[in-house]
């Protein structure tokens, strides 16, 4: 196992952001920017322990981008067109608990003494919102919890950290679905994490322990046998045909991310083996056995669909690839 190349991250970015579609592996400029991706940018680039120089230019161009997306009462725009015009009104979506979760991990890990600063700054105008959606509140919550990780006295962040558990509730008492919500959706496994971070920050392992059981309850329906078969983009309910496409990198992400949190939180190696199947499916151990990632660009393709891979390699799957990469280095014993 390899760990993560950026040279496709630095192939879609520009001097304004990161494009969100591509065209196999040549960026679709018509399309323009999301915030969703510049964040997850944010968080990846903060994770590297080392940046060099080009990559520390990206991250200081992300940050730009999300603050530029920042409106005066915290909200966030998410898409602007390639002719620099938001095309869109500030709100609370998915885009706000991902710049929360950039801007968070920024803040904590940022290549920066000021970029940290900048990005803590940014956070803080934005924790007070409370989002209609159990997801964007994850996202957030992740966010709020790398910044407690650096300062366990910042009380805006435990206040939004501590309200996920009232977001989520707690595990149904059907044994084949305890799942909070009637069917799973996408990046389902936010849901298990944020709850795994606030129980081991905010001293409630009750809450830490619900996290635990749904994370498990998740990794067991979305495996075949000893692989994975993530949840397709349309969801999945008990009972519906397996395995099921179009699947997308993001869902698989979000489990290396719950893994890994899960294995940091309680040394079980079982959870070691699930982001040991994360990456796997990546390198072809997925339900059709072939890869999802262009080793020759960097690049992660967009879905494994049911006759085969789209190869397209836009910001979100590439960005889910070094995301799980970086995982299966630091916990499996990677090369970078």
């Amino acid at each position: 196992m390899t760990g993560p190349s950026f040279a496709h991250l630095i192939r879609l970015s520009d001097d304004t952001g990161l494009h969100e579609h591509a065209d196999g592996p040549l960026p679709r400029r018509e399309h323009g920017y999301c915030l969703d991706d510049v964040a997850r940018g944010l968080v990846v680039l903060s994770r590297e322990p080392e940046l060099p120089t080009d990559l520390v230019v990206l991250v200081e161009r992300y940050l730009a981008f999300t603050a530029h997306a920042q409106a005066d009462d915290g909200r966030f725009h998410n898409r602007l067109g390639f002719d620099r015009r938001w095309q869109d009104e500030p709100g609370l979506g998915d885009w706000w608990g991902r710049a929360l979760w950039g801007l968070g991990t920024a803040a904590a890990r940022g290549p920066a003494a000021w970029i940290r600063t900048a990005a803590l700054d940014c956070f803080e105008k934005s924790a007070h919102h409370r989002p209609p959606s159990v997801r964007s509140m994850a996202f957030a919550a992740l966010g709020a919890a790398e910044v407690l990780g650096v300062d366990p006295g910042h009380a805006l962040a435990a206040k939004l950290l501590g309200d996920i558990s009232s977001y989520v509730g707690e595990p149904g008492e059907t044994p084949d679905w305890p799942w909070p919500e009637h069917r799973l959706f996408y990046a389902n496994a936010a849901l298990p994490e944020a709850l795994i971070a606030a129980g081991q920050l905010l001293d409630a392992p009750q809450v830490r322990d619900d996290g635990l059981r749904l994370l498990d309850w998740l990794l067991t329906v979305e495996s075949r046998e000893a692989h994975l078969s993530p949840t397709p983009a349309g969801g999945w309910h008990v009972g519906e045909p397996r395995p099921a496409f179009d699947q997308q990198p993001v869902e698989v992400a979000a489990l290396a991310d719950a893994c890994a949190r899960a294995y940091q939180a309680t040394g079980n190696l079982k959870w070691l083996n699930g982001l040991r199947r994360t990456v796997a499916w990546f390198d072809g151990d997925n339900d059709l056995g072939v890869p999802m990632r262009d080793k020759e660009t960097g690049g992660g393709y967009d879905g494994l669909v049911r006759d085969g891979v789209n190869r397209n390699q836009g910001a979100e799957s590439t960005l889910a690839l070094i995301s799980t990469l970086q995982h299966g280095r630091t916990s499996l014993g990677g090369t970078g």
